[in-house]
């Protein structure tokens, strides 16, 4: 009989908090010789989810990579939770996934049973998007990682980038924050079952029903919320869009499990990296500081943050209701920048 596997303790970070920081991130691209194509409809110059290349006048690819170390224990569960990943930025630009390619790294004593669950987890949650798995690429690694290259399909019109937000626009959150903190608890055993069971759940959600409620609307701009925090892929749409975003923290979902452990201490290294990154540009103003832990929490298959015309709100707040998003929150509102903070948090 193979032994039992914990995925978690054979790697020193989780899921989207391995990350390199959003910051030095910046710092190694910068200088990077950029060799323009006009078919490149979107790079890597405005930090989004995925590139985008036209093909035609009616037709154009979107493509993404994105892989890290186990987030659960269960090898099933983390072939979701990074396949979802993977997919959630397809969904972000407005784009409909196609095809995926498997990225496997394993330790040599991995059991077999184990690498099988992570990719029939990853086939899974591919499947349902209604795409498919046509190979990949596996290596040796002390650590495992496990995720996928994703190539989809959308209209050169209808491309989602986080550069578009414009004053006066409704932001939205399609999933609660806090799995980073409650994740990082659960490797001490600190983290109540249930809120890590619940975590777990919003982990494997696809972002297709929160890309399908955005069609047909006046979206102007989405990024998914993941290794940088909400703070971080906001202040990236923000500073890209050249816009002010408010957001009142009393509407932002956070489940009150990973509060009570911000407030113990329980929180990922990469949180400390996304503040670092981010704080300049945020006025925090009076808000505890457990909350802004929390928006800083680096997120792992989250829920996308949408910038849509106040005319379009409460079309698309029914819309996500209806797809049973597991978040449809008005967090907040966006304003012509001017000097100071891209960010106020209330």
């Amino acid at each position: 009989m193979e032994p039992d596997i914990k995925l978690t303790k054979l790697a020193d970070c989780a899921g989207c908090g391995a990350k390199v920081g959003a910051g030095v991130l910046a710092q190694l691209l910068e200088g990077l010789p950029v060799h323009r194509d006009p078919a490149l409809l979107i790079g890597f110059d405005k930090s989004d989810d995925a590139a985008v290349y036209r093909l035609s006048d009616n037709l154009a690819l979107v493509q993404t990579v994105d892989f890290f170390p186990p987030i659960a224990d269960d090898p099933y569960l983390f072939g979701q939770i990074a396949a979802a990943n993977a997919l959630s930025d397809i969904y972000a630009m407005g784009g409909d996934p196609k095809l995926a390619l498997n990225l496997l790294c394993v330790p040599k004593d991995m059991p077999d049973s184990a690498v099988h669950d992570i990719l029939r987890g990853g086939y899974d949650k591919v499947y349902e998007a209604g795409a498919v798995i046509a190979g990949g690429h596996s290596i040796h690694d002390a650590e495992p990682k496990y995720g996928l290259c994703v190539t989809g399909l959308i209209h050169p019109d209808r491309v989602l980038s986080n550069a578009g937000a414009q004053a006066g626009d409704v932001l939205f959150l399609t999933k609660p924050l806090g799995a980073g903190i409650l994740t990082t608890a659960a490797k001490a055993d600190l983290c109540p079952a249930d809120a890590l069971a619940a975590a777990y759940s919003r982990m494997t959600v696809l972002n297709k029903g929160a890309r399908d409620a955005m069609q047909g609307l006046r979206v102007h701009a989405c990024t998914d919320v993941t290794g940088f925090g909400l703070l971080g892929h906001a202040l990236e749409l923000a500073q890209a869009s050249g816009v002010q975003l408010t957001l009142h923290t009393s509407a932002i979902a956070i489940p009150p499990e990973a509060l009570a452990l911000a407030r113990m201490g329980l929180l990922p290294e990469g949180m400390y990296r996304n503040r670092r990154f981010a704080e300049h540009a945020v006025a925090a103003e009076q808000i505890e500081l457990a909350v802004q832990d929390a928006l800083y929490d680096p997120q792992t298959s989250g829920g996308l943050l949408i910038a849509v015309d106040p005319a379009d709100a409460d079309a698309l707040a029914a819309a996500l209701a209806q797809n049973a998003v597991p978040c449809a929150q008005r967090i907040g509102t966006a304003q012509q920048y001017a000097q100071g903070a891209h960010i106020i948090l209330r």
